[in-house]
């Protein structure tokens, strides 16, 4: 007599039955294709930022915590690779963080945020003397995300996230030049690099700092661009790693260094922002920060789409049906209405809250060193189960024990900012607070 057959234990996974999986996360890709998703997932206008975050912690803390954190999130992004392979190898795919990654929709709202404020510069600088506020240069970034939002899938994006790795180049390229012009010429700004006199003050303050670098480093969406490569996967997202990370330690120091060596303790959270002072003259040619400007705003909707890949393959996996094909319209329409209504919504919540300084400190504690730093680990002692007499066992418990209370200090700390700086908030104000 046949023996039934053996019920599946991960009905979750099953692809043939899951179209967010089949639709939005199909899996064509090359390794190539993976570095660029990753690149746009990592390296973008956030490292504009990293002056802002020295500032916290002076030279030799900032090169050590850039340093360590970047080695580290590689190691976590390679364990969490080796997981994956190894599901995948066991029949099952596992293809997203699901509700663990529910942070990416404040990248989604900050990318949204940073694209209205550039276009904001641009307006300022052609207008001085014009009406139109933030959330109406909001309102545009929404309408284009709307209509690019509609690219079907996450393997579609790989042209628009190979040219959001020339763009992520070219603007941190013109920004470094920008600040090494400001530096050498007279209106070079007075140069201060001291801390804050209070301990407590300065202690809070480099927890933030870490915070902000340590989402800088986040990606919350590694499994689902792994997912977009073809079958076998093996050993090619170690490649793709290998050339984001190539772009991102040749960007993020360039930009830490010029724009922490011109401005010190009072760099902007946005370092384009104190190449413009509201008082006096630009500090750098108009031409080259208005086209860093430019290059800054397309990666940024390039950002957008990347991120928001978690929320359209979770939406259609309850609407849309694998056995009709992707452009039917049984699931076009659906398509279109729910990711133009999640658009709407991130444009919604950048336009009310403008606080992207000390949100990205927020999400940096709470959404992605528990993400980036701490679940990779676990993972991968459970799966593997390396031998308590191996380096690797204590290397992922070490780096397990010291970012949980990284993360807990970081959270205290960068929810402490948010609440001293309160005051300062106002609902669609047309101006992003630090």
């Amino acid at each position: 007599m046949a023996e039934p057959p053996e019920r599946d234990p991960f009905p979750e996974f099953r692809l043939d039955s899951d179209a967010g999986a089949t639709f939005a996360l199909e899996s064509k890709g090359k390794w190539w294709h993976a570095g660029f998703h990753l690149t746009t997932a990592i390296v973008g206008p956030t490292i504009l930022t990293l002056p802002y975050a020295f500032r916290g912690l002076g030279w030799g803390l900032g090169f050590l915590c850039l340093t360590v954190l970047g080695c580290v999130t590689f190691y976590s992004y390679y364990l969490m690779s080796k997981v994956l392979e190894h599901c995948e190898k066991a029949g099952r795919r596992h293809i997203r963080f699901r509700e663990l990654a529910a942070d990416v929709l404040g990248v989604g709202i900050g990318a949204i945020l940073l694209a209205g404020e550039c276009l904001k510069i641009m307006y300022e600088n052609l207008s001085p003397n014009g009406s139109l506020k933030l959330y109406e240069f909001i309102a545009m970034v929404t309408v284009v995300m709307i209509v690019l939002s509609q690219l079907p899938s996450f393997h579609s994006l790989r042209h628009i996230n190979f040219a959001s790795l020339i763009l992520c180049l070219g603007y941190t390229f013109l920004m470094v030049g920008a600040c090494i012009n400001a530096g050498l010429s007279k209106n070079a700004p007075p140069r201060d690099y001291s801390l804050d006199p209070s301990g407590s003050s300065r202690v809070f303050s480099a927890f933030t700092s870490i915070s902000i670098i340590a989402a800088i480093f986040g990606n919350g969406i590694l499994p689902e661009i792994q997912a977009t490569l073809a079958p076998p996967a093996t050993g090619k997202m170690v490649k793709g790693l290998l050339m984001c990370y190539t772009v991102a330690f040749l960007t993020f120091y360039s930009a830490a260094v010029s724009g922490y060596w011109v401005f010190g303790n009072k760099s902007n959270s946005n370092i384009l922002k104190s190449l413009m002072p509201d008082e006096g003259p630009s500090l750098a040619p108009t031409i080259v920060l208005g086209l860093a400007v430019v290059f800054v705003l397309l990666q940024l909707l390039a950002i957008g789409l990347v991120y928001s890949q978690v929320a359209y393959e979770i939406m259609e996996k309850q609407s849309a049906d694998v056995k009709q094909g992707m452009f039917s319209k049984r699931n076009l329409i659906p398509r279109l209405i729910l990711r133009s209504l999640y658009v709407i919504f991130c444009g919604f919540m950048a336009a009310m809250l403008p606080f992207f300084g000390d949100i990205s400190g927020v999400v940096g504690a709470i959404g992605f060193i528990p993400l980036d730093f701490i679940l990779p680990m676990l993972l991968y002692n459970t799966t593997y189960k390396p031998s308590r007499s191996t380096l690797t066992y204590w290397i992922n418990l070490s780096i397990i024990i010291v970012f949980t209370g990284v993360g807990i200090m970081g959270s205290f700390s960068s929810i402490r900012k948010l609440v001293l700086d309160a005051n300062k908030f106002k609902l669609f104000s047309s101006d992003v607070v630090d």
